[in-house]
């Protein structure tokens, strides 16, 4: 999608610092972290968001958590992190690409909001 900015980040059109790489899935440094540790996953392939994800594309998803479980491992996050996807203006997605955050490096309290 040519005003996704995740899409941009995807065709090397703007800068990231990314962590993992292959084929269908990207991960990179949050610029704004709201935690130590803040990443987001996607996949390459453009997926608006949650809602979207059906059975031409959910094996994108499980690439997502496979890549999600391998950087807690890399980045020792031994003691747990927290994984959010917001779908839709009303769940906080702000961009229209399905991600998910990874959140750690300190330990989170229960309450999300």
């Amino acid at each position: 999608m040519e005003n996704c900015i995740f899409c941009k980040i995807v065709n090397g059109e703007l800068p990231s610092t990314k962590l993992y790489e292959d084929e269908n899935i990207l991960a990179f440094k949050d610029i704004s972290p709201a935690t130590p540790v803040h990443i987001l996953i996607i996949p390459k392939q453009h997926i608006e968001s949650a809602k979207d994800i059906d059975s031409t594309n959910s094996v994108l998803v499980a690439k997502c958590f496979e890549v999600i479980a391998k950087l807690g491992k890399e980045l020792n996050l031994d003691n747990g992190y927290r994984i959010i996807n917001n779908c839709g203006k009303d769940g906080g997605q702000i961009v229209p690409h399905l991600h998910f955050h990874l959140l750690g490096g300190i330990q989170l309290n229960e309450k999300i909001v």
